[in-house]
Parts: structure tokens; sequence; C-alpha cells
């Protein structure tokens, strides 16, 4: 029995800097073997503890490889480089962008293309950019803006620079300029109609015909005309297989005022033309991004060749779905608004607020969309996955409480004692500390107690058919664990379970000592974090 104990000691000491604890080495102990008398154990571990955490953490390591190396954390296999497939070149230079569209709030599909560029960037040292692709005054707002930088931030992504594409507007009129020069551009005065129809025929309009004269005098006439009476085209290919290399619209008039610029421009350039001058003006070598974006491709490559840019390598991924969330802006808005769901933060939501609030941690999310690869394939995920990844992590980081709902009954404890509940913050971490809770007999339960079964208070006393027994811990006895709260020194709280609907229940009054935004585990319950004072969120079990 001692060199069991021996052992577990000096696993328990390695895992926390050389000092082992007496609760978790207790619990292995009585893990294995439930039949032992508890005074006996204590006294064997006391003594084992006291000679462990005396020694040097190497000499605990070495005593531990002759007894049970097997024990022995093993050292973490070298990291798969997800990014092999890239081919990049020793001292190859690296610049990586993620380009986003301040239209919605981020959610997870994004923080899968954000730390994909990141963490590409890093691993061969190189260089990451953030870019705000807001060239579409319609749906750019300056919420947007501060939720993204917000968002970015939490997840710890650091970027070398900090871009926005509707600051270069002046480059843009310039190398529109350049492409009707090269009579590779026209205006064209077709109504949208007759567009649309024309290029899914594959057929010609009369304004492709224009000289490259004439297309100069409607590109300087177009800033001051009326809006959809004009735009500028790309004169490519009306029979292109891909339909978006079937003379794409490039300029447009748009008349809403700009989120950052006011009135200042009403001449934008649509995403693909802004989109392939950010990347060739900054020198991006490297685009990892979702698949919806794949046909898009060709035309932005076409556009770089076209102004002489080194062309970015961008490669499309299979897009992050969790199971029978909504991801899509336009229907989340929609839901909003038909109050189905209660904002963009609703927890049944995987955008990064509402992921946030619930209490996922930011490295869970960046281990959860790395481990979900660059595969051309749609990945669809369920909350599980996720939860596996948040739980690895808030296991060890939350100290334990207990709350009990509203829907608990009132019990009597006969021939109780006055006693002082000592419990530990965290079963494996002595040094937090404990909550103690004074009891006088009264107690709020949720179990439904059955006759002639012996139960056990948690961290308390044994009892029977609301008899008191013992205040010792015996395995003999066979009880059940419930968990528990006195009727005295309560606080109210309510829970925003992961429905959004409410819970309401009651904890000891440690609770108030819980900082907000801090991740606690009720026991037998599950992780929640504190929104507000009373208020918490339901995490996951």
């Amino acid at each position: 029995m001692r060199e069991l104990i021996l052992k577990y000691a000096l696993q328990n000491a390695l895992k926390y800097n050389g000092k082992a604890s007496e609760n978790a080495v207790l619990g292995k102990i009585f893990g294995e073997n439930k039949d032992l008398n508890k005074q006996d154990i204590m006294k064997i571990i006391s003594e084992v503890l006291e000679e462990v955490n005396s020694m040097k953490v190497e000499e605990q390591k070495l005593m531990l490889e002759k007894l049970a190396p097997e024990l022995l954390e093993k050292k973490e296999k070298k990291e798969r480089n997800i990014f092999e497939f890239l081919n990049i070149r020793d001292n190859e230079k690296i610049i990586t962008a993620f380009p986003p569209g301040p239209e919605k709030y981020p959610h997870i599909g994004h923080a899968k293309s954000l730390i994909l560029n990141y963490e590409l960037a890093k691993k061969y040292g190189g260089k990451f950019y953030l870019r705000f692709e807001d060239t579409n005054p319609i749906l750019v707002k300056k919420e947007f803006y501060d939720i993204m930088l917000d968002n970015f931030k939490w997840l710890n992504v650091k970027w070398d620079k900090l871009i926005y594409a509707s600051d270069y507007m002046e480059l843009y009129y310039k190398k529109a300029e350049e492409v009707i020069k090269k009579n590779k551009a026209y205006m064209c005065k077709c109504s949208n109609e007759t567009m649309s129809e024309y290029r899914s025929k594959g057929k010609e309009c009369k304004c492709r015909d224009n000289s490259i004269e004439e297309n100069l005098r409607l590109w300087k006439e177009f800033f001051k005309a009326e809006k959809g009476s004009m735009v500028l085209r790309l004169k490519i290919d009306m029979e292109h297989k891909n339909t978006t290399m079937r003379d794409p619209t490039v300029f447009r008039i748009i008349e809403e005022e700009h989120a950052r610029h006011g009135k200042k421009y009403r001449v934008w350039p649509n995403y693909d033309f802004e989109n392939a001058i950010m990347d060739g003006y900054f020198k991006i070598t490297h685009r990892l991004r979702s698949k919806e974006f794949e046909l898009r491709s060709e035309l932005q490559r076409y556009i770089q060749k076209l102004l002489g840019y080194e062309l970015t390598h961008t490669y499309e991924f299979g897009r992050l779905n969790i199971k029978g969330v909504p991801a899509s802006g336009r229907i989340i808005r929609e839901k909003i608004d038909k109050k189905e769901l209660t904002g963009w933060d609703d927890p049944r939501l995987t955008t990064l607020v509402a992921l946030r609030k619930r209490g996922f941690l930011p490295e869970a999310i960046r281990e959860f969309v790395l481990s979900t690869g660059v595969s051309k394939s749609e990945a669809t995920m369920t909350w599980d996955d996720l939860i596996v990844k948040n739980k690895k992590l808030l296991d060890f980081e939350s100290d334990r409480y207990i709350f009990v709902s509203d829907k608990a009954k009132k019990i009597k404890i006969k021939n109780c004692p006055k006693l002082k509940a000592k419990i530990p913050l965290h079963p494996d971490d002595e040094k937090r500390g404990s909550n103690l809770i004074e009891t006088e007999g009264e107690f709020l339960v949720e179990d439904k107690l059955e006759k002639n079964k012996v139960y056990r208070f948690m961290h308390l006393f044994n009892f029977v058919d609301l008899n008191f027994i013992s205040e010792e811990y015996d395995p003999t006895l066979k009880a059940t664990l419930i968990h528990w709260l006195p009727t005295k020194d309560l606080v109210n709280i309510q829970i925003v379970m992961n429905d959004s609907k409410i819970m309401k229940g009651f904890c000891h009054k440690s609770i108030n000592n819980v900082k907000v935004n801090r991740i606690v585990q009720f026991e037998r319950f599950g992780f929640c974090r504190k929104d507000s004072k009373d208020l918490f969120y339901f995490t996951h079990k």
C-alpha cells in the first residue's frame, strides 16, 4: 500500500510543480480500493507526502521512472504540420491576410479563416495582416468593425498591420483608368436586367464596342452621373465557362453614407477588384479561405495579372458548420427581428460573442478550428466536438461551487450536529483554498430520497431516512452521493441555459467572491460563466 501511495504521490507532485495534493492521492487510492479504512490510509499518505514534497522535482522524476514509468506523462508528439501541402520553401517570404467584411458579427467560420492565416504566418516566420473589406457602404457598420476587432483580440490573434480597404479609393480609381487604357474595361449603360440576360446567354452588348477615348470620357462623367445610369465592366469573355468571368462589373454608384468616410465617395469598387488589388498592392503571398470564394479565384488572379501584380496563392477549404446552428447573417437578422433569437449573443449561436458569453475559451476555439483541418470537404461538426476541447481546459481552471434549482425541497436531518463543511475550490489544487459552509440540520436538496437508502451529502455526512449516521466517509455504507445547500446564507442566482431559457436557483453566499467573467463548475450541474452579480450563463456539462 505504501508503494502504491508513493507512486500516485510522485505522479501528482510532477503535475503540480513538485507538490502533491493529499486529496488527489486519497481519491486515486479509494478509486482502486473502496473498502479501505480511511484513517489508516491517511496516516500513510501524510508520511509519504512529507517525504515526496521535500524532494526536488528531478529526484521525484527519477524515483517515478524506477517505480512506475508508465505513470510519467508522455511527451506530446510533434505537432503535425497542416500547412505542409502548400510546399513552402525554407526562408520563403510569407505574408498572409484575413479580410472580413464588417457586415455582421463574426462566427466560428470567421475564426477558422482568421486562425489558419495567422498560424500559417507564425509557422514560417512571416507577417499577418488584418484587412477590412469595407467598400460596400450599404452593409458596412461601425459596430461590426468594433466587435470584430474586440473578438479577434480575444482570440489572441496579433496582426502586423491593420488595413481598411476603403482608405485606398484613389488607388482603385487609378488602376481602373489603367485597365480602361489597355482596352480591357468599358463603361456600360445597359440596365441590370439586360446585363443579367446577356451574361446568361453569353451575348455581348453594344457598349463593349466603345473606344478607349469614349470609355475614359464616360469614366470621368461617372463620378457625377445618376445612380444606375452606368457601371464599369471588365472586358473578358462573354462565353466563358465560369460565369464570373463574363464581363463582370467592377465599379458602381452607391449613394449610402459610409461608416468611416461619410459621403466622400459614391463610386465604389466591387469585391473582386478591390480584393485582387489589396492582395497585390500589399504583396500578400498566401491566403486560406472558405470554399464559397472558389469561383472568384480565377477572376481575382486575372485582375492581378492584368495589373502586373505578383499572384497571391489562395487555397479554398470546406466550410465549417455546427449542426443545427444558423451562420448566415441574413437568417440571424431575420430571427432576431422575429424575436426567435435574443440577439447576436444568443447562446444557441456560434457567433464569437455568444461563445464568449457562454464561457468557451479562446484556446479551445483555436484547438477546435485547427482540428477540422484544411480539407476541401465540408466539415459539419456538433456542439460536442467543441465542448470536448473546452472542457479539457476548464476542468482545472474552474473553481467548484454548489448550485440547487428553485425546485429543490427543504428537508431536516434528525440528530444532526452543527457542522462546517470544508469544500475545496478544486479537488486537485489545495492551494486555492476552500469554502466553509455552516450547517444546522436544515438543507435544500433536488434528489428524490428513497426509504432505507443511505445517502451522503458531498463533503459533509452520511444519513438514512433523514437520520444522521456519521460524519466520516465510510465506503462500507455504499452511500449515494448527493449535493445540497443549507437553508441559510444563500443568494438567489439565475442561469441562462443553452436554449436561452432561464433557470432560477440558489448558491451559498461565497459565490459573491467570484469575479465577473470567471467560469465556475457547479458540482453535478455543469460549467457556468458569471455575467453579473446574480446572472450566470451555462457553458456545458
